[in-house]
């Protein structure tokens, strides 16, 4: 062990260890931390958003702490695998006599620090992206058997951890084209196949709710090149951090000597430009590019070990760097540091302050995903997000959870309201009012199907009642909003509806009831989209219909 990890290796990442362990434990969940802590508590193959890998390593570390760490702490673990793998695919013979220049490169890489401690789809993508490369590398020289298969099982475990991952497979496989006639790397896509079943089975009993969402529902914004395309290469410095000249620098400068090194170059290159496509269409996350990541680090620490102009100024970068990131952490945990609000600061105030106001009562908060796991972890008292027209759905949107509040006197928390039955401000001054509601009762989950009219003017709506229970109607109204063509509402008016067949006043479980409506006059200029929604006791319409396009 030691020939291949220095004593001064071990040593280093045994301090790493520590200091994420340190700073896992006292700084405060950011608000997808506490949404994807919200999915731990029921686990299942898929969720809204993400694949499951993430509620997964929240399960895990829940087993072994509680509060922040028990949300995090496979996370720190999956970190120092990061760190151990990237070791092992450096196979340049100096590098055991570069090894702090090692952990400066690779801790200078702003995500991938914050990733050593925060827990993210981006998380485990890093870490089987790594071990993906490591087995491939293996693969290449003695592809037997054992490798095979745990290539196919890492391929689903990238998967299983973000959607992404599909790049990193994809252009490994263009770099080297005789996989498509080698019998053993089909058997690792069978196997990744095999072991991804699972969820494609959940996509499927749930109308791939999450595929649709990404690739059609999702509200998006008119091109801007500012924010949009240049926006993606600002991205490109950020998620490297200070070090970024050197690193690119060493990425234009790479020789391609093997299968192995044509993977890197392709990986690199090939999510570059697709992102960069991207970019012309929606904003790309600086986090969507995160798996460049790891070749990165391959590429810039060989050149680093080759070039001792380069090796001297990444040094002196990245003790900057070091400081940098150490004073960044430390501002994460303590607000007053840096003059600058983060999700890490607050939480637990506004929400100490929100259960002292409420009391024990649930809390239903409006068009908030992230409010609502933050206040419950926090608080310990049960939340949901109530999501309406102008928002989006989530996983709240799907799971069941109105049936935690159904009944109950709740206090539901608005940005919207000028004034309720109490209030409470953020750190970042946000303010916020409740209400309280007696017997709550809501129907989100009813859906609303459109079909247009082959000759005239009305359209037929099908409501269907996927609940156990039956709906009296006259709680429902409906209404139609009115989107531009990035589906941003615009524009919400009434709907009269009339019914179609027999008169009935209960739209029973499991049941449809059948109206037509025409649609009513926008005051906008040239709607893109309109969407049926139900408003049900006076609450703000939900999201009951899919957007349509008046043109197709």
């Amino acid at each position: 062990m030691a020939q291949k990890f220095p004593k001064l290796f071990l040593i280093l990442l045994a301090i790493l260890f520590v200091l994420n362990l340190f700073q896992a434990s006292f700084t405060e969940l950011i608000y997808d931390e506490a949404y994807y802590w919200y999915y731990a508590q029921n686990l299942a193959w898929g969720y809204f958003d993400h694949p499951p890998m993430v509620a997964f390593l929240v399960k895990l570390s829940s087993f072994f702490f509680n509060g922040e760490l028990g949300v995090r702490f496979m996370s720190v673990l999956l970190s120092a695998g990061t760190y151990i793998l990237l070791w092992l695919l450096i196979d340049n013979a100096k590098k055991k006599d570069y090894v702090v220049h090692f952990f400066l490169l690779v801790f200078s890489f702003t995500l991938m620090n914050a990733y050593g401690f925060l827990t993210l789809p981006d998380t485990p993508l890093l870490f089987f992206t790594a071990l993906f490369l490591w087995l491939y590398k293996r693969f290449l020289t003695k592809p037997s058997t054992v490798t095979t298969l745990l290539l196919g099982v890492v391929m689903a475990a990238l998967m299983y951890s973000k959607y992404h991952a599909v790049l990193v497979i994809l252009f490994v496989f263009l770099s080297n084209v005789k996989l498509l006639f080698d019998k053993k790397a089909w058997l690792a896509v069978v196997v990744a196949l095999l072991c991804y079943t699972p969820h494609f089975i959940w996509l499927y009993q749930n109308d791939f709710v999450s595929i649709t969402f990404h690739l059609y529902e999702r509200p998006n914004q008119a091109y801007k090149f500012d924010s949009f395309t240049l926006g993606f290469f600002l991205n490109l410095i950020v998620i490297i951090g200070l070090l970024f000249y050197w690193i690119y620098g060493a990425l234009f400068k790479f020789k391609v000597k093997d299968l192995f090194s044509k993977a890197l170059v392709y990986l690199v290159y090939g999510v570059l430009i697709f992102f960069f496509i991207s970019s012309f269409n929606r904003r790309v996350q600086a986090q969507w590019t995160i798996v460049i990541s790891i070749p990165l680090v391959i590429m810039a620490f060989n050149h680093l070990l080759e070039n001792p102009k380069a090796r001297k100024w990444m040094y002196r970068i990245g003790m900057v760097s070091f400081v940098l990131l150490l004073y960044a952490r430390a501002w994460l945990i303590y607000y007053p540091l840096f003059p600058k609000f983060y999700e890490t600061h607050g939480n637990k105030q506004w929400a100490k302050e929100l259960r002292e106001k409420a009391g024990d009562v649930p809390i239903v908060f409006e068009n908030s995903y992230r409010r609502a796991p933050m206040y419950e972890f926090y608080s310990g008292i049960p939340a949901i997000s109530l999501n309406n027209f102008m928002y989006r759905k989530n996983q709240y949107s799907i799971d069941g959870s109105e049936e935690r509040v159904r009944g109950k006197k709740i206090a539901y928390v608005t940005p919207y309201r000028d004034s309720g039955d109490f209030s409470y401000m953020t750190l970042d001054s946000s303010v916020f009012h409740g209400i309280f509601m007696d017997n709550f009762q809501s129907y989100r989950r009813l859906q609303c199907l459109v079909e247009r009219p082959k000759t005239g003017t009305k359209h037929q709506l099908k409501v269907f009642n996927p609940y156990p229970f039956d709906i009296p109607l006259e709680q429902l109204e409906y209404t139609i909003s009115y989107s531009n063509a990035h589906k941003q509402v615009k524009q919400m008016l009434p709907l009269k509806v009339q019914g179609k067949g027999k008169h009935v006043t209960l739209l029973q479980a499991m049941d449809t009831v059948y109206y037509e409506f025409e649609l009513p006059l926008p005051t906008i200029e040239n709607p893109e989209y309109f969407r049926v929604g139900i408003s049900e006791n006076g609450l703000p319409p939900g999201l009951n219909g899919k957007p349509i396009k008046f043109q197709e």
